[in-house]
């Protein structure tokens, strides 16, 4: 793959977001060495990144990080667009795709606080941040007694908040720290059986326009099937779902040692009074109808008005 022509990658403009975009661009010159002098980073600058007062649910949900790349690409200013995937609504504008997922990272969750080793152990009435009704939930599922506000912003405005003691404790996704060399600041890691990780994380997902033959070339040779496996039934769960960032929803598709596919999904209702659980075992064929059936089944629990409450 040989052309003068710049290609020009498309990203959010925070810590995390650049970083994602540098392993793109490293990962590009090593299986394209023409890709050193052609490969450029275009920040743009998203609604959700503009907006940090209110929580993503009341101002339009996950598509507010992705709208404004989105048109860049149409528009002709990007030739690929790289996202966190948990950021990426389970439905994409006509015209772009979605080729490439890169080797996903660690999905777990991570503790922060100076005043606890653990969620489970911070003090009745303790104030909780996150941005997430997933971690609302499922915090509140396990501690009523603490209070969960909305904390927005990139990783470094959430880490700042804490330290002047706006809460007592955050969470934040362990994938997005080890890509900022910045596990220092975690006080535990949070296992996957205490709190589901969002359906996603830890995957960095790349999205093209749906005719470029040359993007699509490139990206092939990033892309790692096995996280497309995974992440593909987890979304599958979460498209069944009408999941948003209005409705806390979590999963987490493995592929075992011995080769055979797992997922576990749930639904919460905001203020975490309920939980519903799900599993599903198949093989990695199976993958993708195995998380719609689990999404039907959390669906079919839930009935309606279940995901009403703190949105």
């Amino acid at each position: 793959m040989s052309s003068d022509s710049p290609f020009r990658i498309g990203t959010r403009g925070s810590p995390l977001a650049l970083a994602q975009a540098e392993e793109v661009k490293a990962l590009l010159i090593a299986a394209f060495p023409d890709m050193a002098r052609r490969a450029e980073i275009v920040i743009i600058k998203t609604t959700g990144d503009i907006i940090l007062d209110r929580a993503l649910a009341e101002i339009g949900g996950k598509g507010l990080f992705t709208k404004e790349i989105d048109d860049a690409m149409l528009d002709g200013r990007i030739d690929i667009a790289v996202h966190s995937m948990k950021d990426v609504p389970t439905w994409l504008p006509d015209g772009i795709v979605l080729p490439c997922m890169l080797e996903r990272e660690d999905t777990r969750d991570v503790f922060i606080s100076e005043k606890a080793k653990t969620i489970a152990e911070l003090p009745a009435g303790s104030v909780v941040g996150t941005a997430a009704l997933r971690r609302q939930a499922l915090i509140l599922s396990r501690r009523p007694d603490l209070k969960v506000v909305t904390f927005r912003g990139n990783v470094q405005t959430r880490l700042k908040k804490l330290a002047e003691g706006e809460v007592d404790a955050t969470l934040l996704a362990l994938a997005g720290l080890n890509r900022l060399g910045r596990t220092d600041v975690a006080t535990s890691i949070i296992e996957a059986d205490e709190m589901l990780p969002a359906v996603a994380q830890g995957a960095i997902g790349i999205t093209c326009r749906t005719e470029d033959e040359a993007a699509h070339e490139a990206l092939a040779a990033l892309n790692h099937e096995e996280t497309v496996v995974r992440v593909t039934a987890e979304r599958a769960l979460l498209k069944v779902l009408d999941g948003s960032c209005r409705t806390p929803i979590a999963a987490l598709a493995e592929i075992m040692a011995d080769g055979s596919f797992f997922m576990r999904g749930l639904a919460a209702r905001a203020d975490g009074s309920e939980v519903l659980e799900t599993q599903r075992r198949g093989s990695v064929a199976q993958a993708e109808a195995l998380g719609r059936d689990a999404g039907e089944e959390l669906k079919g629990r839930a009935g309606s008005g279940f995901f009403d409450g703190l949105e």
